[in-house]
């Protein structure tokens, strides 16, 4: 039986249900395996008091140190992030929380690897603990923990460090991959390991049918995405805003609402470009499989699990060349890698819209990422990291 200790920070918790939801299907698919015995530390990290207990700090100081979260032994340890210092700190913060907490744990539970499922602050935490504790460590990079924490001048540093002394490392996708050798983590040690979609629930539906819940009737585009620069919803607006009869929903809540309620405003699309905010998972799949197209103009991403939920509903996607976007648009009816600019969107837009390709089409080119073959590649990374 081999004895995970899945590290995440970012995993999803009563104040944010979308949090890691991908890390979250991961660990759960990984805890099915029958060779699998499984624990999750999810770290909170809060500032000091008491900036901790007011505004959105208050629901996460609120949360229980330890639950059953979807039938997973779930341990949420707190550890102090100090605003100002752009992470600097936070890895050693974790490992000072973490020591006792593992302490604790390793009497019941002598864990055989330490599977840290973010780069930062997770992986350089994970790698101290396992000196500490003795036993070998994986690094999962996904997309912003290598290009933002991974080059960020007070953070860097200990990314490349964590990256060179870890036992075993997987990234998203080959673009990921690339990404870490080009900053100094050894090529040889990455496995890419790429996400899985639930192909049962994201499937194909009458699209006629499935865009009246959002008063829908002529050619849609969806975008899922948090509300940030980074994910360039601002393009995708103009984009549409540049195509008469054309709607756009997007679905994600984030700090740049106000932002792009004003540019609706001013573009004068406000009778069909709409912001949905959060919407949950579960919930999804009914809106992407309304959708004529999927598209996101981010500016960096690992392999965004959007693109390939898309596909699985019958969705083709129009998004930026980014990170794994290559491996995931292998064939035009897949949909377009264009530019970052409103123009290039909104020509391939109406270029997919004009194709209309066969939603089972499209469907095939997600049908190779399962949570099946991501389980089982996980297990077998794992296993040899422990073994060796």
């Amino acid at each position: 039986m081999l004895r995970v200790l899945t590290l995440a920070t970012l995993f999803p918790h009563a104040a944010a249900p979308n949090l890691g939801v991908f890390v979250e299907r991961q660990t759960l698919g990984l805890a099915a395996h029958p060779a699998v015995d499984l624990r999750v530390v999810a770290p909170v990290g809060l500032p000091p008091w008491p900036l901790s207990r007011h505004g959105h700090y208050a629901p996460l100081a609120a949360l229980r140190a330890r639950e059953t979260w979807k039938g997973l032994d779930v341990r949420r340890p707190r550890f102090t992030t100090v605003p100002g210092t752009r992470g600097r700190f936070h890895a050693a913060a974790l490992t000072r929380a973490l020591v006792p907490v593992l302490t604790d744990l390793r009497r019941d539970f002598a864990f055989d690897v330490i599977d840290a499922e973010f780069f930062f602050p997770d992986g350089p935490a994970a790698v101290a603990l396992g000196k500490h504790f003795g036993v070998p460590v994986s690094i999962k990079a996904r997309g912003a923990d290598i290009h933002h924490w991974g080059t960020a001048p007070a953070t860097a540093r200990q990314v490349i460090a964590a990256g060179q002394s870890a036992d075993g490392l997987l990234a998203v996708s080959q673009a990921i991959r690339g990404d870490m050798a080009a900053i100094g983590i050894p090529q040889s040690k990455i496995r890419v390991h790429h996400t899985g979609v639930d192909l049962d629930r994201f499937a194909p539906r009458e699209r006629a049918s499935a865009k009246v819940p959002y008063g829908v009737t002529g050619p849609l585009v969806v975008s899922v995405g948090a509300l940030i620069p980074r994910k360039g919803h601002d393009v995708v607006i103009d984009a549409v805003a540049a195509l008469p009869g054309v709607a756009l929903l997007i679905a994600g809540s984030g700090g740049a609402r106000g932002m792009l309620e004003a540019q609706i405003a001013a573009r004068g699309v406000g009778d069909r470009v709409r912001l949905l905010g959060p919407i949950p998972h579960c919930d999804l799949p009914a809106l992407v499989a309304a959708g004529d197209v999927m598209a996101l103009a981010s500016s960096s991403e690992g392999l965004a699990n959007a693109w390939v939920e898309a596909l699985a509903c019958g969705t083709p996607v129009v998004i930026t060349d980014a990170g794994g976007a290559g491996e995931v648009v292998t064939e035009p009816g897949y949909g377009r890698v264009v530019g970052r600019d409103a123009a290039a969107f909104a020509s391939a837009i109406a270029d997919v819209l004009a194709a209309k390709t066969p939603p089972a089409a499209v469907r095939k080119g997600a049908e190779r990422f399962t949570w099946g073959a991501n389980t089982e590649a996980l297990y077998a990374h794992l296993h040899a990291i422990a073994r060796h």
